[in-house]
């Protein structure tokens, strides 16, 4: 049997180790990944999965608006809320693009003020400790307002 790759005239030697081809370590078609996630992959991940990786987390009992881009006047009013919020992402590109904004119990004033803007829309979604949960409008929310002092 004859090996294609050898020059003709160049017979290989009994017992000599065929010779791979290896591409260059200067050219390497694949992105460099990091060893350890940054701090953005690490808080968006699911908060599920988050919790069987790292275990429980103290995170603070939270309440999240995400909303879509819409028209309308009270869109600047809206983003400028959720950029107050605790914690503020903006996530997807396109038609999937969701403004994602986390408030902590001390912010029930923004809350209440940004979901008065957005809760009207039905692409508005409201998550408990990042988690989709039932009757998160109708009861979760009204508990926040709960907390807003009253003058």
């Amino acid at each position: 049997m004859t090996d294609s790759r050898i020059p003709p005239g160049k017979a290989r030697a009994e017992g000599e180790l065929r010779r791979e081809y290896r591409p260059s370590d200067r050219f390497w078609p694949y992105v460099e990944v990091a060893e350890e996630p940054s701090p953005e992959e690490l808080a968006a991940l699911d908060p599920d999965l988050h919790e069987v990786l790292f275990g429980p987390s103290d995170r603070p009992f939270s309440v999240t608006i995400t909303f879509p881009r819409f028209e309308g006047t009270e869109y600047g009013n809206a983003v400028a809320l959720a950029r107050a919020s605790s914690e503020y992402r903006e996530i997807g590109t396109g038609p999937g693009f969701r403004h994602w904004a986390r408030f902590l119990p001390t912010e029930a004033v923004k809350l209440r003020d940004l979901f008065e803007i957005v809760g009207g829309y039905d692409e508005c979604e409201v998550l408990v400790n990042d988690r989709p949960v039932p009757y998160a409008r109708e009861l979760w929310l009204p508990l926040m307002w709960f907390l807003i002092p009253s003058d």
